[in-house]
C-alpha cells in the first residue's frame, strides 16, 4: 500500500519531531517515521534523562547541606531506583506529549525502520511512503572505539547507564567530554568513587582554561580522579572492571565496579539506503566519514532530500538539530532559509553549571581580533551567596575597537539559563554595552553578566579594583 505525502521526515528526535510539526504548520501533508520512541536519543537516552538524574543528585546534595541554612532534616539518604523512576516518569510524560502534538497537527506518525528506496520513496518495514521531499534525521548512537574488551561484563555505554536502577560503588569513565563530565558529577554527588581517563591533555575542549581548571578543581574536591593524556589499551570486564592505559610510557590500571565508555557519538547512517540513492558523505581531514554532506539550506546533493542533526558534520546538539529542521522545513515549503552556526550556545550540567557561546579569548586572538575581556567572580554575587554558591566566574570576550561581543563563558549556578541572553545579543551583532547598560533585576545570578560587562571597562562596582 502506497502512502503519499508532501514531506516525509525520517527520525523523530528533537530535530525530526519539531521539523514534522513545522512542515505541517506550513500546510504540508507530513509523515514522521521512527523505529523507536518519539523524542529520539535526546529525550529517551540523553538530554532529559541525564538532567533528571542530575537533579535528583542535586536535591540529595542540598538535603545533606540543609543544616547550613538552618534546616534540620536528620539523616539523609537516597534510593537510586526511585531517582531513576522519576526520570522514567518525566521521559514518559514528554514522549506522550510529543505524540499528542503530532496528532494535533495532523502529522502521520509511522513506527518502523525506514530505508530509502529512491529519492522520493521510503520503505517502512513493508509499507511504502512516497514524498515530494524527504528530511533525514536519524540521529546518532554512542561511539564504540576499537578497544579490546569493550564487550566485557559491566562495560557500558551512556545509553546503558541510563537504564540502571542500582549503582556499584565505583566507576571508571573513559572520556572527559561533556557526557563524561556530567556522569562524573552525577555519581560523585551520590557518593561514588569516580575515575575519569581522558586521552587528550585536558577535559572539555572549547572552554576557557580558567573555567576548566576550576571545574577540575571542584570535581577533585568531590573525590573524582581525573587522568589526562592517557591512552586506554584494553578493558578487562568482571565484577571489578580493569581499564588498562598508558601514561607517560608506563602501563597503568584504573579499577571500578562499572566502566562507562563515553567517547562521543556516531551518526546512524548505515543501512538506510543512502548509498543507493547517491547521497554524498562529508570528508574530515581528507578522510571519508559517515556524516551526510549538506549545504547552508540543509539540502544534500540529491535535490529535495535534506539532512539535519547528528547525521550532519556540524554540531551535535539537540538545539542545533531543531534549528536545522526549521530551515529544512522552510525550504520544503518554498521559502528561503539558511543556517548560521556562528552563535550556538552549549551547556554542561556540572555543579555549578557551565555554558558558553562564541569564541574563547584564545580563539578570538587566533582569528585576528584585538581583544578586551571582562569577568566577574560568582562569589561576589548576592543571589549566589544566598544559595550557598561561591564557585564560578563569568567571562566576556569583546572586540577592543567596536565593543562587539565575540563570546562568553559562564561557570555559575543557572549558567545554562543565562547563556540565552548572551546568544541574543551576539545574534544581533551587539556589544558589551548592550548588556552593561541594560538594567538587570536584583538580586539575581544574571547580574553577574552585567558586572562582567562593566568590568570590560574596569567599572564593576561589586568587584575589587584591579591593581
Amino acid at each position: 500500500m502506497e502512502n503519499r505525502y508532501d514531506v516525509a521526515v525520517l527520525g523523530a528526535g528533537p530535530g525530526g519531531y519539531e521539523t514534522a510539526i513545522r512542515c505541517a504548520q506550513y500546510g504540508l501533508k507530513t509523515a514522521l517515521i521512527e523505529k523507536d520512541k518519539l523524542g529520539g536519543t535526546c529525550l529517551n537516552r540523553g538530554c532529559i534523562p541525564t538532567k533528571a538524574l542530575l537533579h535528583g543528585a542535586e536535591v540529595y546534595q542540598q538535603a545533606k547541606e540543609a543544616s547550613k541554612f538552618g534546616v534540620n532534616v536528620g539523616a539523609v539518604s537516597y534510593d537510586y531506583a526511585k531517582i531513576a523512576a522519576h526520570k522514567d516518569k518525566v521521559v514518559s510524560k514528554l514522549v506522550g506529549g510529543i505524540g499528542a502534538m503530532e496528532k494535533a497537527h495532523d502529522v502521520d506518525v509511522m513506527n518502523g525502520f525506514g530505508k530509502l528506496v529512491d529519492k522520493n520513496t521510503i520503505d517502512v518495514e513493508g509499507k511504502t511512503v512516497v514524498a515530494d521531499k524527504i528530511i533525514l534525521a536519524m540521529g546518532s548512537t554512542p561511539s564504540r572505539p576499537p578497544i579490546p574488551g569493550l564487550d566485557g561484563k559491566n562495560v557500558v555505554t551512556s545509553d546503558d547507564v541510563l537504564a540502571m536502577t542500582e549503582l556499584p560503588e565505583s566507576f571508571v569513565i573513559i572520556g572527559g567530554g561533556v557526557i563524561g563530565m556530567e556522569f562524573a558529577t552525577l555519581f560523585a554527588t551520590l557518593g561514588k568513587k569516580v575515575t575519569v581517563v581522558e586521552m587528550m591533555p585536558f577535559v572539555i575542549p572549547g572552554i576557557e582554561e580558567e573555567i576548566r581548571s576550576a571545574l577540575v578543581r571542584n570535581l577533585k574536591k568531590s573525590g573524582v580522579n581525573i587522568i589526562t593524556s592517557a591512552k586506554v589499551t584494553s578493558i578487562e570486564g568482571g565484577d571489578t572492571v580493569k581499564v588498562n592505559y598508558e601514561l607517560d610510557g608506563a602501563a597503568k590500571v584504573a579499577e571500578g565496579g562499572c566502566c562507562i565508555v563515553s567517547v562521543g557519538r556516531s551518526p546512524m547512517t548505515a543501512n538506510c539506503g543512502l548509498e543507493e540513492v547517491g547521497i554524498k558523505f562529508a570528508e574530515r581531514n581528507g578522510r571519508p566519514t559517515r556524516y551526510i554532506q549538506i549545504d547552508d539550506c540543509c539540502e544534500t546533493n540529491v535535490k529535495n532530500i535534506y539532512a539535519i542533526g547528528d547525521i550532519t558534520p556540524k554540531i551535535q546538539l539537540a538545539h542545533v538539530a531543531s534549528a536545522q529542521g526549521m530551515v529544512a522545513a522552510a525550504n520544503c515549503a518554498g521559502k528561503t532559509a539558511t543556517m548560521s552556526y556562528d552563535v550556538v550556545p552549549a551547556c554542561l550540567y556540572t555543579s555549578p553549571e557551565i555554558a558558553y557561546v562564541g569564541l574563547t579569548e584564545a580563539k578570538a586572538k587566533e582569528a585576528g581580533y584585538e581583544v578586551v575581556t571582562g569577568s566577574f567572580n560568582v562569589a561576589a554575587n548576592g543571589r549566589a551567596m544566598v544559595m550557598g554558591e561561591n564557585n564560578g566566574v563569568v567571562k566576556l570576550i569583546t572586540q577592543k575597537t567596536t565593543g562587539k561581543l565575540l563570546g562568553a563563558q559562564i561557570y555559575a549556578p543557572r549558567a545554562t539559563d543565562m547563556i540565552g541572553e548572551i546568544a541574543v545579543v551576539m545574534k544581533r551583532g551587539g556589544t558589551f554595552e548592550d548588556i552593561s547598560e541594560t538594567i538587570h533585576p536584583h538580586p539575581t545570578v544574571c547580574e553577574t553578566l552585567m558586572e562582567a560587562a562593566h568590568d570590560v571597562e574596569g567599572l564593576s562596582c561589586n568587584a575589587m579594583p584591579k591593581k
